[in-house]
């Protein structure tokens, strides 16, 4: 989401009921909490969210050997997907502050807070962040017991951290170092420790043998000479990036600034550099990256109206709120195609492109996406200029109002992984022969934005 500050409305649980039509016009939005899905696809499995944090929504998601570790403005939650269609939740850990996207690298869970509190402690409280004591930045939990996971180490960082996302070391330090590179932008004036123009990241070194050392290692600046700050529609101006997505063993990364789509080199770790920089007029807010499998596409997408807003209609059109789908051609960002879901929303479902990742079928470039109550959707850009979409679930409008929908929708192991607002965890599997070979892919850990190349039947 766009702001750190905001927390939609929550409450409610779903009616599944199964329907085979394809809609494409706002005459056939689904029946209120109605569950609905293209023909290939099928709801395997709904896991309402733990008691402890029933009350605040999810947000994005990791894996690792076989268990999902799902972020939630209230904490966090584990569950047990090793056999997905008996998913269970084996813990949740009660620990507030948006927006508690999650990573996760051998025994350590690291979370991202982006809402000011009184301290770092999972008791803290809300506090202003115009108050310079006031605490915000990233969270290390020790997971290695998936029932009690220990909090280990908080690390404060400049207008904490909205997004983070981790980065393996080079060489002989990938088995001593992991960074994360926390995306943070919205300063003011009057933030003691969230100053403009705040256009750079921070970069927090972790040793794995001695998590608890974990520091501020680097804050590279991204747009010395500022970003795109005057573009009519523009949501907000870009003071930063609101995430990146890193393909390591390709040494480059992929942000998605606010105003600005940005590809860097990080073959120095701790100091990435802005190899290309492109600007769109119908995006408003530059959300989130997704490489090709190959490195020569990047899909950006767009958040327009920061995720709260009614933009899967008519009125908007099919090249706003969209993705767009890019080719890399000698290091430079190519724009080829929009993709957009074309089945309409009502005006009280808020609808717009959101966290997704590749499905791994070798020779082509699929993907699963949220759209929030959009739901998710399964699509094809193997032609850039020419995407379609394969197959889908949604709800239909929550009876009892309000937002919510899929923030993050995520393949993994043979599933297609989905964190809802307020209806919990969904598993869900497609069927499809563009898909199938996808099945034989494996991969023990898994964070979508920290891309690993998938070849030979194995995810390296």
């Amino acid at each position: 989401m766009s702001s750190p500050r905001r927390v939609l409305a929550m409450a409610g649980a779903a009616v599944a009921l199964l329907l085979t039509s394809l809609p494409a016009t706002a005459g056939d939005i689904p029946p209120p909490d109605a569950v609905v899905t293209s023909p290939n696809v099928t709801h395997v499995r709904n896991v309402p969210k733990p008691d402890a944090i029933a009350s605040t929504i999810n947000t994005d998601i990791a894996f690792q050997d076989g268990y999902a570790y799902v972020g939630n403005y209230g904490g966090f939650s584990i569950y047990d997907i090793r056999n997905p269609k008996k998913a269970r939740a084996v813990s949740s850990v009660v620990c507030p502050g948006g927006q508690m996207d999650v990573s996760v690298y051998g025994d350590l869970l690291f979370a991202a807070v982006d809402s000011s509190r009184s301290d770092d402690s999972c008791a803290s409280t809300d506090r202003p962040a115009s108050e310079k004591d006031a605490w915000e930045g990233v969270r290390i939990f020790d997971i290695s017991n998936k029932t009690r996971p220990r909090y280990v180490k908080a690390v404060e960082t400049a207008c904490g951290s909205h997004t983070l996302t981790l980065v393996p070391g080079k060489g002989r330090d990938r088995h001593k170092n992991v960074y994360v590179y926390v995306s943070s932008y919205l300063p003011a004036a009057n933030f003691p420790d969230c100053q403009p123009p705040h256009d750079k990241i921070s970069i927090i070194k972790v040793p794995l043998r001695h998590p608890e050392a974990a520091h501020v290692a680097a804050t590279p600046v991204v747009f010395p000479d500022g970003g795109n700050e005057d573009q009519p529609g523009l949501l907000v101006p870009t003071t930063g990036c609101h995430d990146i997505t890193a393909y390591a063993e390709k040494d480059i990364a992929a942000g998605a600034c606010m105003g600005d789509g940005v590809l860097f080199d990080i073959s120095d770790r701790l100091d990435p550099k802005v190899t290309a920089r492109t600007t769109d007029p119908n995006f408003a807010f530059w959300h989130s990256a997704t490489f090709s499998n190959n490195a020569r596409k990047v899909v950006f997408t767009d958040e327009l109206g920061g995720g709260g807003a009614a933009t899967c209609n008519e009125a908007t059109g099919p090249n706003r709120g969209a993705d767009a789908i890019y080719d890399i051609a000698r290091g430079q960002l190519v724009f080829k195609s929009y993709f957009k879901i074309s089945r309409h929303q009502d005006d009280s479902e808020n609808c717009v492109a959101h966290n997704g990742s590749l499905i791994p079928v070798k020779g082509r470039d699929i993907m699963v996406q949220a759209w929030y109550m959009g739901g998710l959707s399964v699509w094809d850009f193997t032609d850039s200029a020419n995407p379609r979409e394969i197959g889908y679930f949604e709800r239909g409008p929550r009876s009892e109002g309000g937002g919510g929908g899929i923030w993050s929708a995520y393949y993994y192991n043979g599933y297609i992984y989905a964190a809802d607002f307020h209806e919990g965890f969904d598993v869900v599997k497609i069927d499809d022969r563009l898909t199938d070979s996808a099945r034989h892919v494996r991969t023990d850990r898994f964070n979508a934005q920290t891309q690993e190349s998938y070849r030979n039947g194995w995810w390296h």
